[in-house]
């Protein structure tokens, strides 16, 4: 079924022209427009399907710096004060909260990788706190549990997934910009090898400059203009139980089960982090090599798929027609079914861990396919040989924290302002490299 989401109007008719064209309305894609259009830059916000309908509502909706791979973390600190801010500029509530994230663990060894994160954090200006065995039993106390440590990272928070990127789609709209839900892009005019146009279902955007944060579809994407981006997705599945439940922390990881105060319902999202299901794909099967390492990493959390990755038609690696329908048309919004298997071992375990849910039935259950590249961190800049053309895909589950801070360096960039964060470690030259040593860790 559908996670749950707040849907939105959205602009009736397509410009002729504008500066730049963000394609793709989830969390990315809205906040990259959102900061194009407060500096008033004409930008249109063109989606497929709903604003924030695939991976943008589908996940934990946490917003963090714990744990984070160096190269993301100045992002993810940047991103936390942009949600701050959020609701006072455009005038309506994302449903950010800065309510700390808690960490509890029985293995020493994983404590000891927590223990040498808070001290490169602690260099970083992060501030997290590492708990003692009583300390985390405190903290912990809805579980009736010991526990050997753990670690608090306070300034940390979630944010409402059902609402985030329809409400920041409203501020684009506020500072000037467009929007326009089920109008799918097909591809890019080239004049001169630059970019003069985004291509859609419902006539041509002239422009100079597009964006693609098109999620699990962006590698598609680019192969029709001979792009070669390295991107692979897994299925993940969460559920929600709820709503009438009170005394659970707002924002809980262990290994056993994950556990996430969800909007304003009362209710919890649970899921088993990094457990995900494999769905073959020719795309997958195109970029094998690059990600056999991560896969091999995770083997004992990953299961094989089925076909329906395959049917979704958000990995081929076929070549499609500007003036025909394409995959993006016959699929608005990707939406597969949740592993059955999964979703009840992880209500199970979740009963067992907190006495408080024993009772709840679950209410939902959804899956989404999450984006990955072969090191675990986002792509995003201009495209080398495509002048105009920027990338911004592969966020690797880690997308919606880390949303706002991505947006606003897409706009930095666009617009030649000195970036938010330093672009280089993000840019999508460094997949041409045959290194792909450093493999992701989520």
């Amino acid at each position: 079924m559908p996670a749950p989401l707040l849907h939105i109007d959205t602009t009736p008719d397509l410009p002729d022209a504008v500066d730049v064209v963000v394609i793709g309305a989830g969390v990315v894609g809205t906040f990259a427009a959102y900061y194009l259009a407060r500096r008033g830059i004409r930008v249109a916000l063109v989606e497929k399907g709903r604003v924030g309908a695939e991976q943008s509502s589908r996940n934990w909706g946490w917003c963090r710096q714990q744990n984070r791979d160096s190269r993301e973390l100045p992002m993810a600190t940047k991103s936390l004060d942009l949600w701050e801010r959020l609701a006072a500029e455009i005038g309506e509530d994302p449903g950010f909260r800065r309510c700390g994230l808690l960490y509890l663990s029985n293995d020493e060894a994983e404590i000891a990788r927590w223990a040498r994160w808070r001290d490169f954090a602690a260099g970083e200006g992060v501030t997290t706190h590492m708990l003692s065995e009583t300390e985390a039993r405190g903290r912990g106390e809805a579980t009736g549990r010991s526990w050997k440590g753990g670690v608090f990272s306070p300034s940390d928070g979630i944010a409402d997934t059902a609402r985030a990127a329809p409400v920041v789609a409203r501020g684009v709209m506020k500072a000037g910009g467009s929007v326009h839900q089920f109008c799918a892009a097909r591809g890019l005019e080239l004049a001169g090898g630059r970019v003069a146009g985004v291509v859609t279902e419902t006539g041509t955007i002239r422009t100079r400059t597009a964006v693609m944060a098109g999620g699990a579809w962006a590698s598609s994407f680019c192969r029709q203009l001979g792009i070669r981006f390295p991107q692979a997705a897994i299925r993940s599945s969460i559920l929600a139980v709820g709503p009438t439940i009170a005394g659970l922390p707002d924002a809980l990881h262990t290994a056993d089960v994950s556990v996430t105060r969800r909007g304003e319902s009362g209710g919890y999202t649970l899921a088993i982090s990094g457990r995900a299901s494999v769905d073959p794909t020719p795309q997958q099967i195109l970029f094998a090599r690059e990600f056999v390492p991560m896969f091999a990493r995770r083997w004992r959390a990953l299961r094989p798929g089925g076909p329906e990755g395959w049917r979704s038609g958000h990995e081929t690696a076929a070549r499609w027609r500007l003036d025909e329908e394409t995959p993006m048309e016959r699929m608005r919004i990707l939406d597969p079914r949740p592993d059955p298997r999964l979703v009840a071992e992880t209500h199970r375990r979740a009963l067992e861990l907190l006495p408080a849910l024993r009772g709840t039935e679950i209410t939902a259950s959804w899956a989404g396919y999450i984006d990955s590249t072969p090191d675990g961190v986002p792509a995003i800049g201009e495209v080398t040989g495509v002048p105009g053309l920027i990338l911004a895909a592969g966020f690797s589950g880690h997308g919606f924290g880390i949303g706002p801070g991505a947006g606003h360096l897409i706009a930095d960039l666009v617009s030649g302002a000195d970036p938010i964060v330093d672009p280089r470690p993000y840019h999508p030259d460094r997949f041409e490299a045959s290194a792909w040593g450093k493999v992701a860790e989520f």
